[in-house]
């Protein structure tokens, strides 16, 4: 029995259990948009790639599944370009597919056909980034990729990839036998662990050492394993510490939970990972940013530290530090496996009171040393005040979407975070524009949890459409943006080094300006508010929450620098010898 591509290609993704799709339309690919009308899958429609490839991003992240992105060929393409990147450099699983020309037209440059340097060639464009990208040359060769690209996005070091089919083939009609016999092969592979052996070595080094600490990623959120290193933390009783992306990964109220190393970390908390004996490492790449540019004075010194580092990826161990011990391995099967052998080796755990005490100690000095701005009533808004007052309306488990700029910087120190994966950011990437259309994605994956996207203007700004799916969808995300009428980060650099802000204040007849994201936020048929005194901001997140539609706050923020203890080398590179950093505007 025959069938077209474009119909078993649904039906195989009913099989899979996905339940939406994220992308565009385009002439390549209404043919799916077509079986899709009678399907169980749910198409989320936007009027603009980037955000649809965000969405899937947040809805990846927050499902912990496979998300789907639908694309049209060469602009559509590149347009989503942006945002597939950001989830391969965040290693979030994706399977991009895209519509091509018609194979019987190759080379003879159809309507938008990338062929500068090779007749149909725009799944190209895609190489340096996803795992794979797939051009499918025949009907019959159409099952065995699409399976391959579920496989080979979810398995190892998760990522996207990307199938692109030429619009004839889609359809065109395949014996169903090809897709059938795709039913008797696993969806879910076996994840690698590590033996007793291994596992016995690593507790021994860390019940030995005399100052060890964890240092965690982004990965523990990948492999679901945040259960297990608390576990592991609250038996071994050693501190943590995490880069931007593992936040979260223990609850930021945990009596052995650090915060964020590097550039934007404490002297505090930097000062514990320098001083460490043994460094124990999961799931993460040692970021520039998190790592201080990797240069030893500031928060790591390898050696004298001593690393022991697991990963999915063999790529990441010692990549940047040496390793005394390091193994590759899924987190979650690997902390399972050290928790077992942890309790042989120790049955009663350990304590470590004195510098539980410690962290208690720091915890208070830092947020008294935020309390001026926390209670300041100044208009335009000081950020640490509307993050403060952000937490105390929030719910424990509401999930928070960040951009780039003050709100990442500042929710990484500052913002307390208590389940893991509930704190979305852009990180490898740094993609400015991921945080707004992210929290859609993550609310259609989570519709139960509160959702709120913490954007600068400039962020916000990108991409502004997808408030248009917002409405169509009634996808009930609150998004504060936080005004300083500038790309703020960049401004306060440029300022502190060169003297000037040009191209990074946004003006208008020599005046601050910014359009009314509250009154463009009605333009399109949602909720919006525009605050204009720092009381009013508190009792309109609560409305807004409340009110369970689309929202935005448009909310007026001073532009103050994060605190940096840390390094960042690009600051040498502006000023050399001269230890300028950012400046307030």
């Amino acid at each position: 029995m025959n069938d077209l591509i474009s119909h078993q290609l649904v039906k195989y993704l009913e099989n899979r259990g996905v339940e939406h799709i994220f992308g565009l339309c385009g002439h390549t690919n209404i043919a799916v948009l077509t079986a899709l009308e009678c399907s169980s899958i749910k198409f989320v429609n936007v009027r603009h790639e980037q955000i649809s490839a965000h969405m899937a991003d947040g809805y990846a992240r927050a499902k912990k599944e496979t998300s789907v992105l639908l694309s049209h060929l060469g602009p559509g393409l590149t347009n989503a370009a942006t945002g597939v990147a950001n989830a391969a450099l965040d290693s979030i699983p994706m399977v991009v597919i895209a519509g091509d020309v018609p194979s019987h037209y190759y080379g003879k440059h159809p309507h938008q056909e990338v062929n500068l340097h090779a007749d149909a060639s725009q799944y190209e464009i895609y190489r340096p980034f996803v795992k794979r990208a797939w051009r499918v040359e025949r009907p019959d060769l159409f099952p065995e990729i699409i399976e391959k690209a579920f496989q080979l996005a979810e398995s190892g070091n998760p990522g996207p990839v990307l199938v692109s089919v030429p619009m004839d083939i889609f359809s065109k009609e395949v014996d169903v036998s090809l897709f059938e016999r795709l039913k008797h092969h696993t969806k879910s592979l076996q994840k690698p662990s590590i033996d007793d052996e291994t596992a016995r070595h690593i507790i021994q080094t860390l019940l030995d050492a005399k100052n060890p600490l964890f240092y965690v990623g982004g990965g523990i959120m990948l492999a679901d394993a945040a259960e297990e290193l608390r576990a592991l933390v609250d038996h071994l009783e050693i501190p943590v510490a995490h880069s931007l992306m593992g936040k979260g990964a223990v609850s930021d109220d945990h009596p052995l939970t650090l915060g964020m190393t590097g550039f934007w970390g404490t002297k505090f908390i930097n000062d514990q990972c320098k001083e460490a004996d043994y460094i124990f490492a999961l799931g993460t790449r040692f970021a520039e940013a998190d790592s201080s540019s990797w240069e030893s004075e500031y928060t790591f010194n390898f050696p004298p530290t001593k690393l022991i580092q697991i990963d999915i990826d063999p790529s990441e161990i010692g990549r940047n530090y040496p390793v005394e011990i390091g193994a590759v391995a899924d987190l979650k099967q690997a902390l399972t496996v050290l928790n077992r052998v942890a309790k042989e080796m120790v049955p009663n755990g350990l304590k470590n009171e004195a510098l539980k005490q410690e962290i208690v100690r720091y915890r208070q000095e830092f947020k008294q040393s935020n309390q001026q701005y926390i209670q300041d009533n100044c208009y335009p808004m000081q950020p640490q005040r509307i993050l403060e007052e952000v937490r105390e309306v929030l719910p424990r488990d509401a999930y928070i979407t960040t951009d780039v700029g003050w709100n990442k910087n500042g929710v990484g120190q500052q913002f307390p975070i208590y389940e893991a994966g509930t704190i979305l950011t852009p990180g490898g990437y740094a993609t400015m524009g991921f945080g707004a259309p992210a929290a859609l994605g993550v609310k259609i994956a989570q519709p139960d949890r509160v959702v709120v996207s913490l954007v600068g203007d400039g962020g916000f700004g990108q991409n502004p459409a997808l408030l248009a799916t917002a409405a169509e969808e009634n996808i009930p995300v609150v998004w504060v943006v936080m005004n300083n009428y500038a790309f703020g980060t960049i401004a306060g650099l440029q300022k502190a080094h060169y003297g000037t802000t040009l191209g990074t204040v946004f003006q208008r007849n020599g005046e601050a300006y910014s359009p009314d994201f509250a009154s463009v936020a009605k333009a399109y048929g949602v909720e919006g508010i525009k605050i204009e005194a720092a009381e009013e901001f508190k009792p309109a997140l609560e409305k807004a929450i409340a009110s369970n539609k689309p929202f935005v706050i448009d909310v007026a923020m001073l532009n103050n620098p994060v605190p940096t203890a840390g390094h960042w080398n690009i600051m040498d590179i502006y000023s050399p010898d001269k230890k300028v950093h950012h400046v307030s505007l």
